[in-house]
């Protein structure tokens, strides 16, 4: 016998790993968190064109609905290569840095992001060992800020 919450757990497990997944992006066979990144970035450049707000509302509503994705997956404690969301909102808070978005400075920020999520320094290291929805998130967050403080210095 199923209790009454079960169906609305499903119906919310497969939305959240939809989100979770980029819209099935995490589900590639090699390298979901590149082709993550690569996307975001894809879609990052002409949200930041067409105003810097706009990408930041962005980057907030991906990072508040990848924490209630990977919640709702039951994806926290793992943190399995399939959750790119993460990566979404990292290489969006990346982008911020640029003050319109070229060819080059979007490369930059796309190979800056994925060096630092996947050098980890501390603190990122530090935020990457929390087992629960934040620690997905905030790591990429982390990566995002240091490769937006590289990049700011870079391209200015």
């Amino acid at each position: 016998m199923t209790s009454a919450a079960e169906p609305t757990v499903r119906r919310g497990a497969g939305l959240a790993r939809g989100l979770a997944s980029a819209a099935g992006l995490g589900f590639l066979p090699r390298a979901p968190g590149t082709f993550g990144s690569l996307a975001a970035a894809l879609l990052g450049a002409p949200l930041l064109w067409l105003s810097p707000l706009a990408l930041a509302a962005a980057t907030l509503l991906a990072f508040l609905g990848g924490l209630w994705a990977v919640r709702r997956a039951g994806a926290a404690a793992a943190d399995p290569g399939w959750v790119v969301i993460d990566e979404v909102a990292g290489q969006w808070l990346t982008l911020l840095a640029l003050r319109r978005p070229s060819l080059l400075g979007v490369a930059l920020g796309f190979a800056l992001f994925r060096l630092f999520d996947i050098w980890k320094p501390w603190p990122i290291r530090w935020l990457d060992r929390r087992h629960d929805a934040l620690g997905v998130m905030a790591d990429d967050l982390a990566a995002g800020l240091f490769a937006a403080a590289v990049l700011w210095l870079v391209m200015r």
